[in-house]
């Protein structure tokens, strides 16, 4: 499959629509192949990452990324972090599941292959965060508390926030169990028999009550499980998947 460049239109922009100065905030495609070192076919991953990052203009030795380890662990980031997870997974921050950081060019980092990234961008500060939001960490509340240690951390008033939504398996494909509905209510849709969760919209319940304004929240839309030529899907792939990547940077 050839390499093509990030197509830059409001779809991969998560900010597109605000004013400069704003963050680098977008996400990467299957078409810009595996950005994973652990998950799928992973030779040219570190090749994949710098011709995807380079025409934005982020080294990807650069680059911050978290363990992901599916909990509700936050961490702050500063130039120290620079790097970590960028050349091997195995230096990567443990046990996180989402950054934050008001330190410029240091870009944060998420992959997923159907969980949902959340961008968070206080422009007063400044300062970003980026969550890697599957549901056993939707269900400990980590929107929230991303926003709650960047208030503490930044004294950001989550009325100026703005949240993004990247690529991730919607409504229409997400099945579950119906012990779902005892997480997550409302936000699991009941079809016949069937039940499917809507991780964007348990997020967004998480955003809209912490404060942050329906107005300032964008979503990308996009499912990666209908959307499977484009993105990878756990559900979809089953085996040999990829991940692809979510990036914010100041």
């Amino acid at each position: 499959m050839p390499k093509v460049a990030l197509l830059k239109t409001a779809e991969n922009l998560i900010f597109a629509n605000l004013a400069d100065p704003r963050p680098i905030a977008t996400f990467s495609s299957r078409l810009n192949q595996n950005m994973s070192l652990s998950y799928g076919d992973t030779r040219n991953s570190l090749d994949n990452r710098k011709d995807f990052l380079q025409g934005l203009g982020i080294d990807f030795q650069n680059l911050v990324c978290a363990k992901q380890i599916h909990k509700g662990n936050v961490r702050y980031v500063t130039e120290q972090d620079k790097g970590r997870g960028a050349l091997s997974c195995e230096t990567s921050i443990p046990d996180a599941d989402a950054l934050i950081t008001d330190k410029k060019n240091l870009p944060l980092v998420v992959f997923t292959a159907d969980c949902l990234s959340v961008f968070l961008y206080d422009p007063i500060k400044p300062a970003i965060g980026l969550v890697h939001a599957g549901w056993r960490s939707s269900k400990e509340d980590l929107t929230a508390k991303t926003l709650r240690l960047m208030q503490e951390q930044f004294n950001t008033r989550i009325s100026d926030l703005y949240a993004g939504f990247g690529p991730a398996i919607r409504t229409c494909c997400y099945e579950v169990g119906q012990d779902f509905q005892e997480y997550f209510g409302q936000n699991v849709i009941n079809r016949g028999s069937r039940y499917y969760a809507d991780l964007a919209g348990i997020n967004k319940k998480q955003l809209l009550e912490s404060g942050v304004k329906e107005k300032n929240i964008f979503d990308s839309q996009i499912c990666t499980s209908c959307r499977n030529v484009e993105f990878f899907s756990y559900r979809k792939d089953r085996k040999d998947y990829g991940r692809i990547m979510s990036v914010i940077m100041l």
